[in-house]
């Protein structure tokens, strides 16, 4: 509580009939004002509702295995996905061929990679199967989230975000151009 202090300060009076005021002193206690205040701290730490941190689970690879065998994907179970502009979504299976016999470089957009993705898993077995995502320099941060709650969705177990090759960039480019983009 606040408080007044109203000691000291007087004297007493040095003859008769002179009247001398007396000094009043004040001093406010501010102890119950710090203490209120630490109540409403605390009151207020403990109502509001505390943010959960929200991310995506990752599967890392197992740390005991022999690292020269921890890279390797058999060529018939890759999945390789190239992110390019505007939403458009490249992918091609095993390695790439882009040869006078033909290309195995295929072109679509968000909305049909999941069948793609859904396609591969059913046709390849588990254990071999592995999607490489390649994003480049024109796709968005959006497009990568995307393409990872894909694999998410889609329960894919291994998958890598790796840099783009030059010639894989330079494919897209030339694929965009013919299409007039």
């Amino acid at each position: 509580m606040a408080e007044m202090d109203t000691s000291g300060g007087g004297g007493h009076k040095k003859g008769p009939g002179v009247k001398k005021g007396k000094k009043m002193s004040t001093r406010v206690d501010l102890t119950p004002m710090v203490d209120l205040g630490f109540l409403l701290i605390t009151f207020f730490i403990f109502t509001t509702t505390m943010s959960q941190p929200t991310a995506m689970k990752l599967a890392l690879p197992d740390d005991s295995a022999k690292p020269e065998e921890q890279n390797k994907a058999k060529a018939s179970g890759a999945l390789t996905i190239l992110l390019g502009k505007d939403n458009h979504v490249f992918y091609y299976e095993g390695i790439l061929q882009a040869d006078a016999s033909g290309t195995n470089f295929k072109s679509t957009n968000f909305k049909d990679i999941r069948d793609v993705i859904i396609h591969k898993k059913q046709t390849t077995d588990t254990s071999d199967m592995v999607v490489v995502i390649k994003p480049n320099d024109e796709s968005t941060y959006k497009n990568v989230i995307d393409i990872l709650d894909e694999m998410s969705i889609n329960v894919i177990g291994r998958y890598a975000l790796v840099d783009i090759t030059p010639d894989e960039d330079q494919l897209i480019k030339i694929t965009e151009q013919s299409a007039g983009q």
